[in-house]
């Protein structure tokens, strides 16, 4: 749909060859329900003059049945096309509308409020350079405009606008205008929005939506109409990184061959060098072939098909870049993952992933913690729901080249394909860390272990005098349920009660706080070690019993953690109870989780334990009550000698 031109009807060439040049926008409406994204747009169209007369009669018919407006047009009914969209009044699906003006071409996607179908808002915010947050000016800020908001970040979107809504009903007032502004500045000051403006609106009577508000005299700034046509988005494209990922390969005769694809950032000229990925072949750009002829240079995203000096290698799924510019390549990397089907995401499960033209199967090894969007707290999960958002760590069965998401949209993004039912099941974005590999973290931390210079003017000797006991590390190691943290509290009181400098330091709450990035995959319960191995170190260093309770299944992780504290000052103590009693005392379901499949790398159910050769301890917590089981633990640490009785 095209704004009104007198060249149409003069010259309708040099109309078609000027609205070719025009630069095309994409933006998104999102919020809370009822916050009146649907009527915005209506009114945006219907304002500037962009719906047909006889879909305008059909319209004013429909809102005496279908409209919330009291018989009166109802705007909202130009987007919400669906049946159960009318008769509920609220957006289910993502609505595209293409329309224009003078100045730009418009695609709006007009996404649901709904938390259910957050999945859907996701889908329209991934391909948008702008974004339009509406509030209603009545309730403020609520957890479903923080829920977009997150998203928004997530996916990359450098312009938003947040609109004021339904400022009629507010008596148009400043001050709550002012408010709700200062209010979501707190909660997105978390977030990565660069470009972000308010705007108040009233649009069912269309006020600051085209023309300004005579009601609003305070607010001086640009219409919503005006702000989306004067928005600079021409820096938010990278024209710096050249990634061409090729899709076909054009061969319609003997004397011609050519390789297609988008580019997905960058600018190529006819004779620069390029290199083709992975065979690290190089040649030069013979010509830049599209369908209107051959071009000089072409850039992001334009579609092309190009030709080379040289008879090289190259097929769907490879990459064309610059020799000097070449994109990151493994089969490991960190991304964070939108999960879009009912079935959970489960680690440890083949899934395939598209990522540009490739199709390849890999796995989700762990899931490193899931962010709850509505106040953006991160907290460890074994697995996705629908519309949930966590960070992973994946493996794929053979390198990829890509880039960071922030830095290449394209090239950053992927999407999760179920093997047997072939559904889009996840939509995933490559983040800028590596992903950290803790055999490397252990081996750089036993080239300096023992030999890091004190860091106080205070010595051990010098603390052990002044608390009267050797700081040693107590490490409370068992299954799930074998009441390893609630002994290490017990532990803790009786020494505590008896003057000692004591402390527990507990798995779970290592993994809520320093460790929230990691899973529980093999490699993950080694990290969470490495660095709890750490912390016991210094609480030694400062003269303090350290009591860590961990599950830690492998014996020679176990080993290395006493390596690290030293093995003078390291004792383990040996928990161990029946299946029934540890299962009785599994308040959270792990157990059951794990049988079922749903839990991957449980040790016990599904991951192996591996029981100490040489506990200092062996105490079965099933059979003896805790005090028996503190009493044991205390005579343990007087026979060492870690303090006197």
């Amino acid at each position: 749909m095209s704004h009104q031109s007198d060249l149409i009807a003069k010259d309708i060439l040099a109309y078609l060859e000027q609205h070719e040049r025009k630069e095309l926008l994409r933006f998104i409406t999102c919020g809370s329900v009822d916050d009146g994204k649907s009527t915005l747009i209506g009114r945006l169209l219907y304002d500037s003059k962009m719906i047909y007369e006889d879909q305008l009669a059909q319209l004013e018919k429909e809102s005496k049945v279908h409209g919330t407006t009291g018989g009166k047009f109802d705007p909202a009914l130009v987007t919400d096309g669906l049946r159960a969209e009318r008769e509920q009044g609220i957006t289910i699906d993502v609505a595209y509308r293409y329309f224009s003006t003078a100045k730009r071409k418009f695609i709006i996607a007009d996404t649901p409020g709904h938390e259910q179908y957050t999945r859907n808002m996701a889908t329209g915010a991934s391909t948008a350079d702008l974004a339009i947050i509406l509030i209603d000016a009545r309730h403020g800020v609520l957890t479903q405009t923080k829920r977009h908001s997150f998203i928004v970040s997530l996916l990359g979107i450098r312009h938003v606008v947040v609109t004021i809504n339904k400022m009629d009903l507010v008596n148009y007032s400043q001050a709550r205008f002012d408010e709700i502004c200062e209010d979501y500045k707190q909660f997105v000051s978390r977030l990565d929005l660069p470009d972000l403006h308010f705007i108040p609106l009233a649009a069912l009577h269309g006020e600051n939506v085209v023309d300004p508000s005579p009601n609003m005299p305070w607010y001086r700034g640009n219409t919503l109409m005006n702000f989306l046509e004067s928005v600079y988005i021409g820096s938010d494209r990278n024209l710096e990184d050249f990634r061409l990922p090729i899709q076909y390969v054009n061969r319609p005769n003997l004397d011609f061959r050519g390789f297609c694809g988008t580019i997905a950032s960058g600018i190529l000229r006819k004779g620069d060098e390029i290199m083709v990925l992975p065979s690290k072949r190089t040649s030069r750009v013979k010509r830049l072939v599209t369908q209107d002829g051959d071009l000089d240079e072409a850039f992001c995203p334009q579609s092309l098909t190009v030709v080379l000096d040289d008879e090289v290698d190259c097929s769907r799924g490879d990459m064309i870049v610059r020799p000097g510019n070449v994109p990151k390549s493994s089969n490991q990397f960190d991304a964070t993952i939108v999960w879009l089907n009912a079935d959970a995401l489960l680690p440890g499960k083949t899934y395939l992933f598209k990522h540009t033209s490739q199709t390849i199967p890999g796995q989700i090894d762990s899931l490193r913690y899931r962010v709850d969007v509505n106040t953006l707290h991160r907290s460890p999960a074994p697995e996705l729901h629908l519309n949930e958002i966590g960070r992973c760590s994946i493996t794929l069965s053979q390198s990829i080249y890509f880039d960071a998401y922030k830095r290449n949209r394209s090239t950053g993004a992927f999407i999760i394909i179920d093997r047997l039912t072939n559904a889009t099941v996840g939509a995933g974005m490559i983040t800028d860390r590596d992903t950290a590999r803790p055999k490397a973290a252990w081996e750089s931390t036993e080239q300096d272990t023992g030999k890091t210079e004190s860091m106080t003017e205070v010595n051990p000797q010098e603390r052990s005098a002044r608390f009267g006991q050797s700081p040693t590390t107590v490490l409370f190691t068992g299954l799930t349920g074998t009441g390893k943290s609630t002994i290490a509290r017990a532990v803790e009181r009786a020494l505590f009660d008896q003057g000692r400098a004591v402390m527990v330091l507990d798995g779970e709450k290592m993994r809520s706080g320093v460790n929230q990035d990691l899973g529980f995959s093999v490699e993950d319960r080694s990290e969470n070690l490495r660095r709890s191995a750490h912390i016991a170190r210094i609480m030694n260093d400062a003269g303090l019993i350290c009591l860590a309770a961990f599950v830690a299944p492998s014996e020679s992780i176990r080993a290395r953690v006493a390596e690290l504290v030293g093995k003078e000052k390291f004792l383990v103590v040996h928990l161990t109870a029946d299946e029934q009693v540890r299962i009785a005392r599994d308040s959270k379901g792990h157990y059951a989780k794990a049988q079922a499949g749903v839990l991957p790398n449980f040790p016990g159910v599904s991951a192996v334990y591996e029981a100490p050769e040489k506990a200092d301890l062996v105490v079965d917590s099933g059979k003896n009550s805790v005090q028996t089981c503190v009493e044991l633990v205390l005579k343990l640490l007087a026979d060492r000698g870690v303090f006197k009785t």
